[in-house]
């Protein structure tokens, strides 16, 4: 078996920048045999419309990469991409870095969902302490499965956020420290608009559009009233309430057309210092945003941090 492309646009620890090593892959774990096929250009891959198949591409990565013996998620729920996850992990670890910080970091993670995998990659890479929190209930009895089979109960918690209105009220409890929050928001504003997005998805990989979201994906997960736009609004204005409880705020944006609304939001919250670091997977750009409100001495700056 041959492997993909190298994708070496990712983070430089990123484990996924050659691309995939079916073979070993396969050998790790033997399930994701039947679904490697040679593609157009005689390399082994899969078939990235076909939900099985991503779902245990992603199991294999996990096992051969993170340790991660047991992982799985309810049917309908979002399926995410190991290398670009992991992505968003390392480069918040630049970000500690430029500050010297290595150890006792913790980790909270918005909208873990079912699959878990931030806390995944981000215990099993650098030994942080994480938290996954999310509204949805089904979604963390699995994500605790997944802990308690993978044995990472020392590692990883979930809880559960009680106001599906709030994002860091009602799960910072008071007299908690973070080092770091993390999030992959919802970016549509209604259940037509992911509709219209996942049909896209299907049209780029050459595929009839299904009338099913079957790439995944809960409405909690894919939907926010007013969008990922009003989702950053209420996360920057609620983050004022926590300035002294967590060192930095982070989130993916996912539209670039945000980040001037973003921007805008964090000068009126007085946010001290505010970085957007960029990202690219292949032809997909992302960035996230990080600012603190606490006073930031960095020791250097890593190349990646803009």
């Amino acid at each position: 078996m041959k492997p993909v492309s190298s994708s070496s646009a990712l983070h430089p620890r990123n484990l996924h920048r050659e691309g995939y090593d079916f073979a070993l892959l396969v050998q790790a774990h033997p399930a994701l045999a039947p679904y490697v096929r040679p593609n157009a250009y005689g390399d082994d891959s899969i078939d990235f419309a076909h939900p099985q198949a991503v779902k245990t591409l992603n199991q294999a990565l996990l096992k051969q990469y993170y340790g991660v013996a047991v992982w799985d998620i309810p049917k309908h729920y979002l399926c995410p991409p190991i290398p670009g996850r992991a992505d968003y992990v390392h480069y918040l670890a630049d970000l500690l870095i430029g500050q010297g910080i290595d150890q006792a970091v913790r980790l909270l993670d918005i909208g873990t969902g079912a699959n878990l995998v931030y806390p995944l990659i981000a215990a099993q890479s650098y030994g942080w302490q994480c938290l996954g929190v999310d509204i949805d209930a089904k979604a963390l009895r699995n994500a605790q499965q997944l802990i308690e089979a993978n044995g990472l109960q020392p590692k990883i918690s979930v809880r559960q956020q009680p106001n599906v209105a709030a994002i860091f009220k009602g799960v910072i409890l008071p007299g908690e420290q973070w080092t770091l929050t993390m999030c992959n928001p919802p970016f549509h504003a209604s259940a037509a608009e992911a509709q219209a997005g996942t049909q896209r998805k299907w049209r780029g990989l050459g595929k009839r559009p299904p009338q099913a979201l079957n790439f995944g994906g809960q409405a909690n997960e894919l939907v926010y009233e007013g969008g990922e736009a009003a989702f950053l609004t209420t996360m920057i204005h609620e983050s004022r309430y926590f300035a002294q409880q967590c060192v930095w705020f982070t989130t993916l944006v996912s539209k670039a057309s945000n980040l001037p609304l973003v921007m805008r939001e964090l000068k009126k919250a007085r946010a001290l210092t505010v970085k957007t670091v960029e990202m690219a997977q292949g032809q997909k750009q992302s960035r996230f945003v990080a600012w603190t409100f606490q006073t930031i001495t960095t020791q250097k700056s890593p190349s990646s941090v803009a």
